[in-house]
């Protein structure tokens, strides 16, 4: 809920200070809105949101211990409604529409100018979404894409630490065979023609964790 002189009260969850810093002053500096809060975590987010109740929330994807992507799955479970702005460095089509998915109205990338931010956080009280143009484009242009499963998503993990499908196989107690049919998998399903290729689409997708 909004105070009394309708400011727009934001929480501020991000694990680089500057970044705070930045977004305080820019928000703070609008004449209907403030920040009241900030976190460095997911479980400091969620408990900032369950104790502060803000309007909004400006959500990093990838922190320490408990990442955005759980936190918002955490706050839309206490608050359906709550509108969760991400600013994320990571433009993958993967990870935008699984934070979509959870709940977040808009998916902005920290290159966005300040005032782009600003407008994206009052439309998220209206419930409109606000997505940037290069993940708006990513996740037209892979919306009939498979996505991977979960044991195809850790056999691309080991490939990108360098491992064979020996190994890959004696990490995930599989058979080398079967390693070598999840590879084929996600090399047709990432429309890769080898490895390398899978790889560089994984990465740019947002497959392999940062």
């Amino acid at each position: 809920m909004k105070e009394e002189n309708n400011v727009i009260r934001v929480l501020l969850a991000d694990d680089h200070p500057l970044i705070r810093d930045g977004m305080r002053q820019y928000i703070d500096s609008e004449r209907d809105m403030k920040v009241v809060g900030e976190a460095c975590n997911g479980v400091e987010a969620v408990r900032e949101f369950l104790s502060l109740n803000p309007d909004v929330v400006l959500m990093d994807l990838q922190m320490p211990g408990v990442g955005g992507l759980d936190a918002i799955s955490a706050i839309r479970s206490h608050a359906p409604n709550a509108a969760i702005v991400v600013l994320t460095t990571y433009p993958g089509d993967v990870r935008a529409s699984r934070a979509l998915a959870l709940g977040a109205t808009s998916y902005l990338l920290k290159s966005a100018s300040p005032e782009s931010i600003i407008l994206a956080l009052r439309a998220s009280l209206f419930g409109k979404s606000v997505v940037a143009d290069s993940v708006a484009d990513e996740l037209n242009e892979n919306r009939f894409s498979d996505e991977l499963s979960a044991r195809e998503q850790e056999v691309v993990q080991l490939i990108a630490v360098g491992n064979t499908n020996h190994e890959i196989g004696k990490e995930l107690g599989i058979s080398e065979q079967t390693v070598k049919s999840h590879v084929r998998n996600v090399l047709e399903k990432l429309g890769a023609r080898d490895r390398t290729q899978a790889l560089a689409i994984a990465r740019r997708r947002g497959f392999l964790d940062p």
